[in-house]
This record gives C-alpha cells, sequence and structure tokens, in this order.
C-alpha cells in the first residue's frame, strides 16, 4: 500500500510546540485585556447558514467563501446552505438578533475563534486564521463615548506584548465625507467611491490616487482632486494638535460638524482614559474600505515596522443586524488578526520561540521506584508546578538531552544516595547547574525559581 505524503493545504499555520506556545501567550495576552475592561467572551459555531452568512450576493466575499457539503448530498447535487464562517462580525450580527431579548445592553462582547477565507496562496495570506474582536452593541442609539474606549483596549495590549512602539491612528467618516461634499462631491455613491480610494494611500501612494480621481469614472476636476490630497495628507503631531487640525476645518455642513464634535469628543476621552498622546495621532487619510463604517475609524501600525501595514482595526457601524432583524443596533468594534500578527512578528524579528509550559520533569533513574517518582510529581503538581514524568528506563545523558531540546527547565532526580540523604538532586538546564534540596524544602524552592523565571519574558526573542 502506497503511503500518502504529509502535508498541509497551503494558506494555514502550523507550529512546532513551543512556538505554539508563543501564540497561546500571545492570544492569552489579548484575553486578558478584553476581560480587564470588562467584555464578555461569546463563541459561534464556525458553520453558519449560508442565507444567513452570504446576506449579500456577489463582491469579493463570496467569491472566497468555503462552502460545505456533506457526501450525500454533493452524490445528489445539492446547492450547499452550509458555509464557514469568513469573519467574526456576520456571526455576531445573527448572534445579536437572534439573541436580543436575552442580552443586557450596550452587550460587550469578544470573540478569539477561526475564520476561514479562500486567499490566493502566497507568504502571509492565510485561509484559516484566528481573529480576536471586541465590539460594543446598543439597543436604539450608543454613545460616541464608547469609540474611545476601544483604542484604549488596544493600547493596553500592544503595550503588554512589547513590540515596541506603535500608532493608533483615528479617523472619522462624517469628517472625509463632510469635506467631499462642502467640496461639491455631494453624491453618496460618489463619496463612497472616492473614500475608498483615499483608504488606498498606504499601498497606491498619493500620486497614483490623484491620478485615479482625475480618470474615469470619478473625473474630478484637478482643484477637487488637490484639495483631496492636501486634506488627507495632514497628521497631527500631539493632542493639542489634533484639536487644532479639527478646529481649523470649520464646518459648512450638518455631516462635517456632527464628525468634528464626535472626534473632539473621542480624543478628549482618549487622554481621560490614560492613553499617552505620543500613541494616537489623527490622520484624515484614515477611511477603512468597508462600507458599512459610519463614523470612527482607527488603525494600529507598528512605528518602526510600517510595512507590516495595520495590525488592527476597527471602527463604528450604524446598525449591525438590518438583515437579521427590525430592531435598531448600533454598535463600534475592532479586530486583531492574531494569526497574520504572530506571523508578521515573528518574521521582523519582534517575537521568537517561547520557553516550555513543562516546568520540572522527574527523571527515570530505577525503574523499582516509579511509584516514588509519581509520587514526587503528585507533590509539585498540587503545589502548581507543571511536571512531567520519565516513565521508560533510559541512559541520564538520554534524559538530560530530552529535557533540553523540550525546553524543560528542571530536572529532578532521586536515586539511593539522594534517597539515603533525604534530599532531592536537580540539575537547572538553563543554568548548566546541579544542586540538592531536602525533599522538604523541594516544592518551596522550585517555586522560587519559578516565579524568578516568570518575570523574565515568557517569549525569547530570536
Amino acid at each position: 500500500m502506497s503511503l500518502a505524503k504529509a502535508r498541509t493545504m497551503p494558506g494555514v499555520m502550523e507550529l512546532l510546540p513551543l512556538d505554539q506556545i508563543a501564540f497561546q501567550t500571545m492570544m492569552e495576552t489579548i484575553r486578558r485585556n478584553f476581560e480587564r475592561f470588562g467584555f464578555l467572551p461569546i463563541e459561534t459555531p464556525a458553520i453558519e447558514f449560508t442565507d444567513v452568512l452570504l446576506t449579500k450576493s456577489g463582491g469579493e466575499t463570496e467569491r472566497q467563501v468555503y462552502f460545505v457539503q456533506s457526501t450525500g448530498s454533493l452524490q445528489k447535487g445539492d446547492d450547499p446552505t452550509l458555509a464557514l464562517r469568513f469573519d467574526l462580525t456576520v456571526p455576531l450580527a445573527r448572534y445579536v438578533a437572534e439573541h436580543e431579548h436575552d442580552l443586557s445592553f450596550p452587550f460587550r462582547r469578544y470573540q478569539m475563534q477561526r475564520v476561514y477565507r479562500g486567499e490566493s496562496a502566497q507568504r502571509g495570506r492565510f485561509r484559516e486564521f484566528y481573529q480576536c474582536d471586541i465590539d460594543v452593541i446598543g439597543k436604539d442609539q450608543l454613545s460616541v463615548r464608547y469609540d474611545a474606549e476601544l483604542p484604549a483596549v488596544i493600547h493596553s495590549i500592544f503595550r503588554e506584548l512589547n513590540v515596541g512602539a506603535f500608532t493608533l491612528q483615528l479617523n472619522n467618516r462624517k469628517i472625509l465625507r463632510g469635506f467631499f461634499e462642502r467640496l461639491g462631491v455631494t453624491d453618496g455613491e460618489q463619496q463612497m467611491q472616492v473614500l475608498r480610494e483615499v483608504d488606498k494611500i498606504d499601498k497606491r501612494g498619493a500620486a497614483a490616487v490623484r491620478q485615479t480621481l482625475t480618470a474615469e469614472p470619478f473625473s474630478l476636476p484637478a482643484e477637487q482632486a488637490d484639495a483631496i490630497m492636501a486634506f488627507v495628507a495632514q497628521r497631527s503631531s500631539s493632542h493639542d494638535s489634533a484639536l487644532a487640525m479639527l478646529e481649523a476645518l470649520g464646518g459648512g455642513n450638518t455631516t462635517l460638524e456632527a464628525g468634528i464634535a464626535e472626534m473632539r469628543e473621542v480624543l478628549t476621552l482618549l487622554k481621560a482614559l490614560g492613553v499617552p498622546e505620543a500613541f494616537y495621532l489623527l490622520n484624515f487619510s484614515i477611511a477603512r474600505g468597508l462600507d458599512y463604517y459610519t463614523g470612527t475609524v482607527f488603525e494600529t501600525i507598528l512605528t518602526a515596522h510600517p510595512e507590516i501595514g495595520s495590525v488592527c482595526s476597527g471602527g463604528r457601524y450604524e446598525n449591525l443586524a438590518s438583515h437579521y432583524t427590525k430592531s435598531r443596533l448600533p454598535g463600534v468594534g475592532v479586530s486583531i488578526g492574531a494569526t497574520r500578527l504572530f506571523y508578521q512578528l515573528r518574521e521582523a524579528g519582534l517575537i521568537g520561540t517561547a520557553r516550555s509550559s513543562v516546568q520540572a520533569m522527574v527523571a527515570m533513574l530505577d525503574d523499582a521506584d516509579l511509584p516514588l517518582y509519581l509520587e514526587l510529581a503528585g507533590q509539585l503538581r498540587a503545589a502548581g508546578i507543571n511536571t512531567e514524568v520519565q516513565l521508560e528506563p533510559k541512559k541520564l545523558g538520554k534524559q538530560f538531552q530530552y529535557a533540553d531540546r523540550a525546553g524543560i527547565r528542571f530536572v529532578l532526580m532521586l536515586g539511593t544516595d539522594e534517597k539515603a540523604k533525604g534530599v532531592v538532586a536537580i540539575k537547572d538546564m538553563w543554568r548548566q547547574e546541579q544542586f540538592e534540596v531536602e525533599r522538604a524544602e523541594l516544592t518551596r524552592t522550585l517555586r522560587v525559581e519559578i516565579e524568578q523565571s516568570e518575570a523574565m519574558p515568557k517569549v525569547k526573542t530570536p
């Protein structure tokens, strides 16, 4: 019988154990900060009904969906009625609409799950990846104050991830649309098209975007295109300069004035939330490409690695679940593409291999003493120390080699001499040192050593 070739499909991230621990450490940091700000966890199924998932026909999203069919359904030639979720926002909309009468509003949820998209196979693009989302959903209305809270959560996460300097870049779509209106670009659909082009400045460059705006189908006069490009080039350098940028806009229409007022309140509350002003700025080119954003929008950029692009983004939307309920459910959300973030951080050398989650290993010195070794391991586990026991006799050198390769720091040895003296010999694989500890002091000694090491970074940078 021929063997099948062991391989994974392109577009998935499969890690070795110590790298998986590093990834889980990052995920736990994100989760901890979500919960620290009062968000509650939910999970939704990976598979949704196609008529729920694909509420809009056509477009890029539908071309990337993985449909799900049973073998029997395939044989019958039935159209698929199920599909894998491609993001966490559509399932959230369905979830809120379905459980609306059982939820407390504003509903503050976080969700950390895999999503699936039929991306073309290329380096750094994933077909299966984790997204980490938070959203605040209101019933009928939701204060713009929540728009300031979400960037504060993101600041807390990236500060704790310790990936170097980063910048929260903020804008408000009402400012963009109000400015376009003041210039004479008044058609709503044309405004959205211009807004989508503006959002591509970082990828295409300002010159290419300007050229697009003056060509068909936009055909904007040169003076309008120049005014738009000058406007979106503005960046603040401090909290006060951001407020000055808003003041300098003046007004002229209700959309622009509403956007200025909202952005001013968000900036004021960001400062009140304790986010240092060095970590946020007002950037009039931030637009976000998704049409459902209506107000505040934000992106996070690693200052030293702008080539990575936005590592998390989000914004305000007026009605999350309009396809599923007549209730008006405005909200604001932010999403971290965790798989892509981890991949990019590792590629940039900002994150490396983690330490093992196994803290100690009891060596096998005499097969007859296995019950004693198991008792010793049980004592350590009861004290909260993750412990492995070697269950098969091997040369001690081989056991040391195994522990070193697996990243286990402490190897415990209880042989004839140690039993006679009432001690345990400990080999510290990190320091390549060996010492003895009285049995009664073993747990306390190891706990002190582990607590000291926990003060060090859990992930070793390359």
